[in-house]
């Protein structure tokens, strides 16, 4: 006589981190929901993957004739195309990751409520297309580079630990939006209006050399131009941030992370209830 084998489901309780092995046992979903999002972004579009470079070259061409020739303003000896080009690719890195992430949960909202699985995979799973949308618009910076001169340093190789510090900061505002949206909707309007905020608080679009003296302690203690100065560091070969923002950089993005997955496992035990 065989029994048959029993899974007991316990909802998440307190405020702590995830069960990692049992996303890892479901990183298939995990793959599934990344490429689905691939595939829906691209379907029946007339240009498909190239809007991610026509978006971004746009913006920056834009930033270069508003900022560069209208105001005049410095961009650290490289040309302002490539010197805006490189901040709205982190930044497009940035807030893609959260916009597409924070609502993600209420766009799965049917699956959500009528399958188990780990629910923090939708979310996360999200990072797959932005990456890739990064990636491809890689290819664009490259030959900007190459046509206008412009030789990355050394600092190229720490490039990676910024790409992963922006995706952890992002990542981690959008679970604990992705959370709070199953509630209120409200965080659908007021984050995008956040986002916002922080862009023209942030040196994407111009140099942080533009900045008044008396103004600059406030974008100094910006986590995110911590960021766009390391990220141009290493793409354009600029002067080397201070060693306190390349760690303070790394540092915030733990734990954003940590803080946004600690709330996402705090409010996941009502989502069926309220989605």
């Amino acid at each position: 006589m065989t029994t048959a084998k029993r899974t007991v489901i316990t909802p998440p309780t307190g405020i702590g981190m995830p069960p990692f092995r049992e996303l890892w046992g479901a990183r298939e979903v995990f793959w599934r929901f990344g490429t689905r999002d691939i595939v829906l972004r691209y379907r029946q579009t007339v240009v498909g993957i190239a809007w991610v470079i026509i978006q971004p070259l746009v913006a920056a061409g834009l930033f270069s004739i508003v900022f560069g020739q209208v105001a005049d303003l410095p961009s650290q000896g490289v040309p302002y195309l490539v010197f805006s080009f490189a901040g709205v690719l982190a930044w497009n890195l940035f807030e893609g990751v959260i916009s597409r992430s924070s609502a993600s949960l209420v766009a799965n909202q049917s699956l959500v409520s009528k399958v188990f699985f780990p629910r923090m995979l939708v979310p996360l799973s999200t990072v797959l297309s932005v990456l890739l949308d990064f990636a491809v618009a890689c290819v664009l910076l490259a030959i900007l580079l190459i046509v206008f001169g412009v030789a990355p340093g050394w600092g190229l190789l720490l490039l990676p630990v910024w790409l992963l510090a922006a995706v952890m900061i992002a990542l981690g505002v959008g679970l604990a939006a992705s959370a709070m949206m199953v509630k209120y909707r409200d965080v659908g309007y007021v984050l995008p209006w956040f986002t916002q905020v922080l862009f023209f608080a942030t040196p994407v679009a111009y140099s942080l050399e533009a900045v008044p003296a008396d103004l600059a302690w406030l974008f100094q203690i910006n986590p995110l131009t911590w960021l766009m100065e390391c990220f141009r560091w290493s793409i354009l070969d600029l002067y080397a941030p201070p060693v306190w923002q390349m760690f303070g950089v790394v540092g915030v993005g733990l734990v954003v992370l940590v803080a946004g997955t600690m709330v996402f496992q705090k409010m996941e035990r009502g989502f069926a209830d309220v989605i």
